[in-house]
């Protein structure tokens, strides 16, 4: 059991033990003798329980070895649990982590010749855990999939057939409120020893020749248990069971209340179960209630889109349009899988947005035809109503690739007391992959922006690159204008970590601390501020293209632009009455903060640095 992941103590007291053994409450231990009797059978003849019943205080010496793992033949259900609870409690790591940990380690064990059988030992464990109280469900859960996991090797007949019958016997006494196990336990018993009526009946069967007494019949008595799972709307183990025991009277009423009780998964696979009318009359209902978001989620994963085309069709277009809003084209484009019609809509919504080149780029790969002309959609009314840049000032926007380029944007940046900074990067839309390099830094002044190709700079002339940067971004004479650059800037810092420059800046304003109200992004916070805000739809393009094309550029451009008019504007005039902070004019100093990275200081180190900089005092701020 002993594990890298998770510390197990090396010796356990056996003193500690026996008064566990001893102070079990009396109705639990009362309970085990009912309905486990081989539980005290089993105790008694274990070599190491009875050491514990001749034990006196001079037994402290006596321990309980980790090596009684590597054989379960004489270890009791009572022990191997003791045992794994307290590998828990002793264990180090966050909760999941050492529950993967013991899963993986009792999976193991389970071939360590339990006694009379890994199947029958895990039942018999299950009658026992209640005991544990607060660890009860998780062991339980812990013990259960370990055992799933195990089956999959095989075991033997007889000790799959005589844990049939345990575990029959144990949902018999779950159900009955005579042993206290949780719904979604009583669900994975049932599955994992792929219990049917069949075993219950028999147990019942036996249980009525005990008590002398009628019992009803299984499916009875499941279906009255299934039916106080209802009645407490606990709709989903409800549905697992009648498809579990294969019980179809339930119907249309049974799919209406659970709709009404907002339970849509659990009436999905309801009706999943029920089959492919039950489906259509689950999607029609759904249609309904304008669940709009069901509906589509329905028909796409039971594949219904030859019984509702037109509904598919609606479902599919809302997911494109929400992309295109979000400005993921590339994602849009590829969800359409070459649907004629599909792509036909990309391209009205990038008309819609004003997205000249994608509406160009789309119409030339798929050859399609019958669009408006492109000179009608660059008269696009909507375009009037975002900024441009000679709207700003800007007279001039450089692109920065080589080292000449490099050195002379440095040279005008450091005259300049002001200027705004952004960055873009390529997209990733793979869930949980790493996010790709800064592609591109955008540096304005208030009449020219600077666009410093990262990627080849450091390729080609990184230590260059590296200077020139340091003397901007750590220069106490310039004020640095972000947006979220907290962002940007551990980006920047993960894409080039070999770069001092991205480690230690002076002198950052980053304007979203300012307006800690607002929450429309740039875009919105330029619309409050100057009265219109920025075209958005490439935000999310391919940014490590080269050449970027002339509408990359100006988007880039604005970005870093729209900053600084944003800042002078709100200085210098009063301040729209929707922005709710009434000291933005005169607190814009407090929000000034500068930052370096320092390992050497640990983690309370960084911890309190965070807090300083939330409070806008950050490690050398300055007034300007």
């Amino acid at each position: 059991m002993a594990s890298a992941y998770c510390y197990f103590p090396e010796h356990l007291s056996l003193t500690r033990f026996h008064w566990f053994c001893y102070h079990v409450p009396l109705s639990s231990r009362e309970t085990l003798r009912i309905f486990h009797p081989f539980f005290f059978s089993i105790m008694a003849g274990d070599e190491r329980f009875e050491d514990l019943k001749k034990g006196n205080g001079t037994q402290n010496a006596q321990s309980i070895s980790l090596h009684a793992f590597s054989d379960l033949s004489h270890v009791s259900p009572l022990m191997f649990l003791y045992l794994l609870k307290e590998s828990y409690i002793c264990g180090t790591l966050k909760a999941s982590n050492k529950f993967r940990a013991l899963q993986g380690q009792v999976h193991q064990v389970l071939s360590n010749a339990p006694q009379p059988g890994p199947a029958i030992f895990v039942a018999r464990c299950l009658y026992i855990l209640p005991i544990f109280e607060l660890y009860s469900e998780g062991l339980s859960h812990l013990i259960i999939s370990a055992l799933r996991r195990f089956l999959k090797r095989g075991t033997t007949q007889d000790d799959l057939l005589e844990a049939k019958s345990l575990a029959a016997e144990l949902f018999i006494h779950i159900v009955q409120r005579r042993l206290a196990h949780d719904e979604k336990i009583l669900t994975k018993i049932l599955e994992v020893f792929d219990i049917n009526l069949i075993h219950i009946e028999e147990v019942r069967k036996r249980m009525e020749v005990k008590s002398d007494t009628s019992i009803l019949p299984a499916k009875e008595f499941v279906e009255q248990y299934i039916f106080e799972l209802i009645e407490s709307q606990s709709y989903m183990t409800a549905v697992g069971f009648l498809e579990h025991f294969s019980i179809r009277e339930s119907g249309e009423s049974f799919l209406l209340q659970m709709l009404e009780n907002k339970q849509c998964r659990a009436a999905e696979k309801w009706a999943a179960f029920m089959g492919k009318p039950m489906l259509c009359l689950l999607v029609q209902e759904c249609i309904k209630r304008n669940q709009q978001k069901s509906v589509c989620d329905i028909i796409k994963r039971n594949n219904l889109r030859e019984e509702f085309p037109e509904v598919y069709q609606q479902c599919k277009e809302s997911s494109l349009k929400k992309l295109a809003e979000k400005g993921c084209w590339d994602v849009a484009e590829a969800k359409t899988k070459g649907n004629r019609q599909l792509l036909e809509y990309v391209v009205y919504l990038a008309m819609e947005a004003g997205y000249v080149e994608k509406v160009e780029e789309l119409c030339r790969r798929y050859l399609l035809e019958g669009f408006m002309n492109i000179k009608e959609l660059n008269a696009n009314p909507r375009q009037s109503c975002y900024l441009r840049l000679d709207e700003l000032g800007v007279e001039d926007v450089v692109w920065v690739d080589e080292i000449t380029g490099l050195c002379n944007a440095s040279k005008h940046i450091e005259e300049c007391k002001v200027v705004g900074l952004d960055c873009e990067w390529k997209p990733n839309y793979e869930k949980g992959s790493k996010p790709n390099k800064v592609s591109i830094m955008q540096i304005a002044s208030e009449t020219k922006v600077y666009i410093l190709d990262l990627i080849k700079l450091h390729g080609s002339v990184p230590d260059t690159l590296d200077d020139c940067l340091t003397s901007i971004l750590q220069s106490p004479r310039i004020l640095k204008l972000g947006y979220n650059f907290k962002c940007d800037v551990q980006q920047l810092s993960h894409s080039y970590g070999d770069l001092k420059c991205f480690k230690h800046y002076e002198m950052l304003l980053d304007i979203q601390n300012v307006f800690k109200e607002h929450q429309g992004g740039l875009s919105g916070l330029a619309v409050k501020v100057l009265g219109r805000g920025l075209n958005k739809t490439r935000r999310n393009c391919n940014w490590e293209q080269r050449p970027l094309n002339v509408y990359q550029l100006e988007y880039a451009a604005l970005d870093a632009a729209v900053l600084i008019n944003i800042f002078w504007h709100v200085r210098e005039h009063q301040q729209p009455a929707d922005i709710p902070d009434e000291n933005i004019k005169t607190g814009w100093k407090s929000y000034i903060v500068s930052h370096m990275d320092n390992p050497q200081k640990g983690r309370k180190g960084v911890k309190n640095r965070k807090k300083n900089d939330a409070e806008g005092e950050g490690e050398g701020n300055k007034p300007v």
